[in-house]
This record gives C-alpha cells, structure tokens and sequence, in this order.
C-alpha cells in the first residue's frame, strides 16, 4: 500500500496542468497517466527496498528512513528529468500533447510529493508503538 500511494500525487500535477496548458484530459493523456504511475512505482519500490536494506544492516528505522530518502532522490531526480525532457518533443503534437502533459507535470509532482510521502508512510507504519497516550 505504502508503494501503491504515490500513484495519485501524480494527478496533483496533471490535472492543474492540462488547465493551465487548456489541454483536454483525452485518452492519450490516461495513457500518459499510467505511464507516469509505472515509472513512480518503481521509484517507490527502488527506495522502499533501500530502507529495508540499511535497516538489515542495523540502522534504526529513522535513520533508515532519512538516509534512503537522501540517497536515492538524485536517481529519482535524474528519471523525472529524463521523462520530462523525452516528452517535451511531444509537447506540440495535438494529438499527443495530453500525454505529454500527464507525464511530464505528473513525474514533477510525483517527484517532489511522494519522495517525501513514501518514507513518512513506511516510517508510521514500521514505527514500534510507544504506548503514549494524549492526557
């Protein structure tokens, strides 16, 4: 689940951008959006994987958590603009615009919301409970 929740952080950037461009949301720019959504999985999975790995090497689960999200946000980085820069030639095609809309502002968003989502998630979810209650 912690994997699969970055898919709609996506659609803060696609929907604002398809109105902003005065693009239609077409078949293509779905199509865009599934894309979008496989490569932010993978990115997911890629860190998700990388917390797992420092924390079988010893280190607590913050730190985990902190180091992961640092150490794999340049390759995320590097992605994002890859598929920003590869659908910027599509940009002018009428027919291909929305899908170079939705890639292009998803990854974006994607990048810059879940990077942070994703290790704030897991981290909730692995934390040991305390057993502190609010007085």
């Amino acid at each position: 689940m912690v994997v699969m929740a970055a898919i709609p952080f996506s659609l803060i950037g696609i929907l604002p951008a398809h109105w902003a461009l005065g693009a239609f949301f077409t078949a293509t720019s779905m199509i865009g959006f599934m894309a979008g959504a496989g490569i932010v999985v993978r990115n997911s999975i890629i860190l998700v994987d990388f917390i797992e790995l420092r924390i079988s090497h010893g280190l607590p689960l913050a730190e985990a958590v902190v180091e992961a999200g640092a150490i794999r946000f340049r390759p995320m980085l590097l992605t994002a603009l890859a598929v920003v820069v590869g659908a910027s030639v599509i940009l002018a095609d009428p027919i291909f615009q929305g899908l170079a809309i939705s890639l292009m502002f998803g990854e974006i968003a994607s990048l810059l919301v879940s990077r942070m989502a994703v290790p704030v998630l897991y981290y909730m979810l692995k934390k040991p409970a305390t057993g502190v209650t609010a007085a």
